[in-house]
């Protein structure tokens, strides 16, 4: 057997982790740059305005070379890790919630714990994740529109 890059691994799981969210009647966006500077593997909106960001972790190594993860939960109401299966579960820690995906799908393993987001913060996160979703979405239609708005 080949084993799978982790740049594959990587797509994979976000896309499985994109369908599940989708499933469960959130909206995502990949790559969203955070006012911290930091940039979300996820950001997920839910019709409640509840807002998760889920971080894709391609092997234990990945994981292992993070250290920001941590400062993605004054961005977010719940934090998740999405993994495949060859992940080691145990090495995630235990306080934030587990997706496990692969390219046609993903359960929630592990719920996070909520961590309500001010009001102020969520408006703002809110206006970045339509900003960027609209911005993205004139790009896809009309690729010659230029560069991309500032999230600010």
């Amino acid at each position: 057997m080949t084993p799978v890059s982790r740049p594959a691994t990587t797509l994979a799981v976000t896309r499985g982790a994109q369908r599940l969210l989708r499933a469960a009647g959130r909206a995502s966006l990949t790559e969203v740059p955070l006012p911290s500077g930091r940039r979300a593997d996820l950001m997920a909106l839910g019709a409640d305005g509840e807002i998760w960001i889920v971080e894709i972790k391609s092997s234990v190594e990945d994981f292992q070379a993070d250290k920001k993860w941590s400062d993605y939960r004054a961005h977010c109401d719940k934090l998740f890790f999405a993994v495949d299966l060859t992940m080691p579960q145990e090495r995630l820690p235990a306080d934030a919630g587990l997706i496990v995906a692969d390219a046609f799908g993903g359960a929630i393993l592990r719920d996070a714990p909520l961590h309500r987001l001010a009001g102020a913060t969520r408006r703002s996160l809110l206006l970045r994740f339509a900003r960027i979703g609209a911005d993205r979405l004139h790009l896809a239609t009309d690729p010659d529109a230029g560069a991309a708005l500032p999230c600010g």
